[in-house]
Parts: C-alpha cells; sequence; structure tokens
C-alpha cells in the first residue's frame, strides 16, 4: 500500500496563501465544473440546531486531476462565546485512478477559508467594475479579512467601509486591515451608508435574514455574497436577484437549495426556471463578464466540492515540493 501523507494546519499555511495563483486555480476549476466531465454531488449537510451548529459534506471529481477530495466541515456558531473557533474540519484526498487514499490535511477549515475568498476573487475579476477604488464588508470575522484581500488582489482599492453587530468588532477589524492591507479601512454607520459609499460590497455573515435592501442598489454595484451556505441562511433582500442586471452564482443548483436564491424562491420573488448564469460559465469565456461600467451585478457563492478538490490537489504538490509534513504507513 502506499504511503499517507499527513498535514497540519501550521504546514499547510506555510505551503498555501490566499494569491492570484489560488484564485487562477479556482477559475481553472470553476470552468471545468461547466463540462459534463466533471463529476459533484450535492452537498451533504447536517443541520444540528440544539447546538447551534452544521456539517457540510462537499467533494468533486475532476478528470485532469490526479486526486479527488472529500471535505468535512463543522461549523458551532456559539463557540466564539467558548474560545474555539467556530469553523474547522478537515480533507481527506485520494487518488483519482485507483481511489486509494493519498492524503489526510487536517486544516481546521484553513483551505476552506483560503479557497472561499479565492472564489470570491474570481468573482471581482470578472464582475467587479474595472475602477473599483471603494468596497464594503459586511462582516468582522475571518472571511472579511480573506475576502477585502481577495478584492485587493484583483482592483486597486483606495478605500473600505466594514460594519457589523458588534460596533467595537468592527472597530478593530478596520484598525487591523488598515495596517495588514495598507489600505483606509472606515467604520460604516450604517449598511444603508455602507451600500451608497461602496463599488463593491462582500457579504460575510451567518446571517438568517437580509442585511442588504433592494431599494439600496445603485448604478455601477457589485455584491458578492458568500455567507448564505445553508438552508437557514440570508444575507440579501430576495428582490435584489430580480432588481439586478445580472446574478451569477457558483452552482445554481445548490443556491436554490442553501444560497440566495433559496429565500428568493421560498418567497415566490423568483420561480424555478430562474437561471442565472454560473461563474465557469464566465471562467471558461462562454459568456462575458461585467458587460458595462453601469451594471448592476450579483455573485452568489456558496462554495463547491471542485473548490475542495482543486485547492487540496495544490496544498499537497507544494507540500511534496517543499518536504512538508509526515507519512503514514498502512
Amino acid at each position: 500500500m502506499p504511503e499517507i501523507l499527513l498535514l497540519t494546519e501550521s504546514e499547510l499555511r506555510a505551503c498555501v496563501r490566499l494569491d492570484r495563483c489560488a484564485i487562477d486555480l479556482i477559475a481553472d476549476g470553476f470552468a471545468a465544473l461547466e463540462t459534463d466531465a466533471v463529476v459533484m454531488p450535492p452537498v451533504l449537510g447536517m443541520e444540528l440546531p440544539a447546538v447551534n451548529g452544521e456539517v457540510d459534506v462537499k467533494t468533486a471529481y475532476l478528470p485532469q486531476l490526479d486526486t479527488f477530495t472529500i471535505k468535512i466541515s463543522p461549523g458551532f456558531f456559539d463557540n466564539p462565546a467558548k474560545g474555539l473557533p467556530s469553523l474547522n474540519g478537515l480533507m481527506v484526498t485520494f487518488a483519482a485512478d485507483t481511489g486509494l487514499l493519498r492524503a489526510i490535511l487536517l486544516d481546521n477549515g484553513y483551505l476552506t477559508d483560503l479557497r472561499t475568498a479565492a472564489a470570491g476573487g474570481v468573482a471581482a475579476r470578472h464582475l467587479a467594475p474595472r475602477d473599483t477604488r471603494v468596497a464594503g464588508v459586511i462582516g468582522c470575522g475571518v472571511q472579511a479579512e480573506l475576502q477585502l484581500r481577495a478584492l485587493q488582489l484583483e482592483r486597486d482599492l483606495e478605500r473600505a467601509y466594514v460594519w457589523a453587530r458588534n460596533p467595537e468588532s468592527a472597530g478593530r477589524f478596520a484598525e487591523r486591515q488598515t495596517h495588514a492591507l495598507d489600505l483606509e479601512v472606515c467604520v460604516a454607520p450604517g449598511i444603508e451608508t455602507l451600500v451608497a459609499e461602496s463599488q463593491v460590497v462582500l457579504t460575510t455573515t451567518p446571517a438568517k435574514s437580509p442585511l442588504v435592501r433592494s431599494e439600496w442598489l445603485h448604478p455601477g454595484l457589485h455584491i458578492t455574497a458568500m455567507g448564505a451556505d445553508s438552508p437557514e441562511k440570508n444575507e440579501l433582500d430576495p428582490h435584489i436577484l430580480t432588481a439586478a442586471d445580472r446574478v451569477v452564482t457558483d452552482r445554481v443548483s445548490q443556491s436554490m437549495e442553501r444560497g440566495e436564491l433559496r429565500a428568493a424562491l421560498a418567497q415566490g420573488v423568483i420561480d424555478s426556471t430562474f437561471r442565472p448564469d454560473e461563474i465557469g460559465a464566465i471562467c471558461s469565456g462562454a459568456v462575458s463578464g461585467r458587460e458595462s461600467d453601469a451594471e448592476i451585478t450579483v455573485c452568489d457563492l456558496t462554495g463547491t466540492g471542485v473548490q475542495d478538490t482543486v485547492i487540496a490537489e495544490h496544498a499537497i504538490r507544494i507540500a511534496l515540493q517543499n518536504q512538508a509534513g509526515k507519512t503514514l504507513s498502512t
């Protein structure tokens, strides 16, 4: 039996970071998802309301890759009050030709965070206004930091606004990101002001009721919504989806089940025939990205197994090059 590579979070952090290469890899994965050769089953989700938790299992097979990965991602949202992270998890990677176990990635959610942010970078690359100078981020957690960093990799930002339910947390976020990104980051007095002042808005929360209203949309605005990834979550007023000039998703079927399309469908704002473009079609060149400076665009990211398989293979390749990790014999 072949040896199994074991990689810890610290080793993975040393090998893989959020950069243009990561964004390119996720873009290529999205493009591949448009082909019939990719196999990606629906998300296996388990809701645990008694403990304010959830567990998602995602996977995908891409024939051009040597491996495929199964990712297990728990989210327990009362954990911060206990001094624990709300997200963790691991990835298990298998050889694509034999199904033999190749690697165990004990990333505690790091690779999930990275590939999610990289997807935001892909959305910004194709849908954010070319002259974006001001962005707004709703939420102040890890993904808020990473989404802002991904946007900065794709656009020359001059200023950013942040809003969070806890003003003190928002203030700490603004101070921290001002130094980390060499960017002026300010706390917005409210979400409406944040939207009005921004060309790109990033929503990164586990909200269960809308935070951004349709009446706040303005010409040239792009919204990347990535917080709604389970049937209970919803960050955008469903009417935004019909008011926007363009709606894009990472996977329409997933968004209908656990993204912003789900809430709009449940409220009768859209019906089951509503079929926005998928980001993979844009990445492959089958359809265009942003077509005008005045367009109002929305991208709903629910997170796909393709992203997990792509980022895991990338991490393993770099780890082997760097001789990182430990090998286990079975």
